[in-house]
């Protein structure tokens, strides 16, 4: 799936965002196990789902607070 942008990721429901967090986990699992038996092409994929993962989890907290 392709990158989210933060803008894009504000618009999105707060079940949006827990689906996306879930997908990235997966991929992100995915991922780590594919690179350790040196069957990854791209390295950086790892790098660039860790950090739309860590910002969709700050839109989500953000959204949360707001909420309370």
């Amino acid at each position: 799936m392709p990158q989210v942008k933060p803008s894009a990721m504000r618009d999105m429901s707060v079940d949006e965002i827990r689906h996306r967090i879930d997908e990235l986990r997966q991929e992100l699992f995915q991922l780590r196990f594919r690179n350790t038996l040196k069957q990854l092409d791209n390295p950086l994929k790892i790098r660039t789902s860790r950090r739309e993962m860590s910002r969709l989890i700050t839109v989500l907290s953000e959204k949360e607070r707001a909420s309370k």
